[in-house]
């Protein structure tokens, strides 16, 4: 070592130098994109209802926030927020049934997994119905499908259209029987509401699987879907396995289904409030007087 280094090395071990911080970012000021991993500015995300300004991705979005989307500022009037789930079954795996509902409650805010009211949409009359996966996967037990029937009856009484927001992972299996009887209840009063020629449209997100899907998800007048989103009934595996063969790889996605005919279109978010308001005034003009 020569006596130049010596000397500099003794000067780095008298005088370190100090190590860089990394920046602490506030937890929520910034959102990651499940799709491209862009970062981006939550309260930009919000701005454009939470899909991606890179990739364009739909993130997830929840009730409180699809409401805010697409019901006029001030105008959203709930129904039926005091109905609770019970335990009809005693049903008890690693925790009991209730204590479950208890859980997901004082995590979410909400009493359940739909969140259905009365509210204006560009100013026209709306019945509105919201699914929200937080809570259980969104599954349809005995609350849910009461909770979608009284409001599709209500839309039927005061003749208003009528729109619910899907997303479900399927029946609610600690309800055994009685929550796939939701699926005959809300069909048979969306005929009610079709009789009296009103409109139904059921907007699929991600996911709109099981019996949300084999029942009111797909009698709309016109189904709208989000990009990308996972739609069927059983999984995908489930039917490969019974099928015995490979499925294609846009399977079961809203795409797959607007080729095959089981979704009417495919609607960014961005543009699902002002679609669905010219879809109601279309309606509303052909009515008979």
């Amino acid at each position: 070592m020569s006596l130049f280094d010596w000397f500099a090395n003794r000067e780095k071990a008298n005088n370190p130098q100090p190590v860089p911080q990394e920046r602490e970012i506030k937890d929520g000021l910034w959102t990651k994109c499940d799709a491209c991993g862009a970062m981006t500015y939550t309260k930009d995300l919000r701005a454009n209802q939470m899909v991606c300004l890179e990739c364009q991705h739909h993130m997830q979005v929840f009730s409180d926030e699809r409401i805010r989307q697409l019901s006029d500022p001030g105008t959203w009037s709930a129904l039926d927020d005091n109905l609770m789930a019970c335990d009809p079954l005693a049903f008890h795996d690693r925790k009991a049934y209730c204590d479950r509902i208890v859980e997901y409650q004082a995590k979410t805010g909400l009493t359940d997994a739909v969140q259905t009211g009365l509210c204006q949409l560009e100013q026209a009359d709306l019945a509105l119905g919201v699914m929200d996966f937080r809570f259980m996967g969104g599954s349809m037990g005995s609350v849910v499908g009461e909770r979608l029937t009284r409001l599709i009856e209500t839309a039927t009484a005061r003749s208003f259209p009528l729109v619910i927001v899907c997303a479900s992972g399927g029946a609610r299996m600690q309800e055994g029987m009685l929550s796939l009887m939701q699926m005959a209840k809300t069909s048979a009063a969306l005929e009610h509401h079709r009789a009296r020629r009103l409109l139904f449209i059921p907007v699929l997100t991600h996911p709109t699987t099981g019996g949300v899907t084999a029942s009111f998800a797909m009698l709309g007048d016109i189904i709208l879907a989000e990009p990308k989103a996972t739609i069927g009934f059983a999984g995908r595996r489930v039917v490969e396995q019974t099928l015995r063969e490979k499925l294609p790889e846009n399977f079961q996605t809203s795409e797959y289904l607007l080729e095959h005919g089981f979704v009417d279109a495919i609607v960014p978010r961005t543009q699902l409030k002002i679609t669905l308001g010219r879809l109601i005034r279309l309606h509303q003009a052909v009515l008979p007087a």
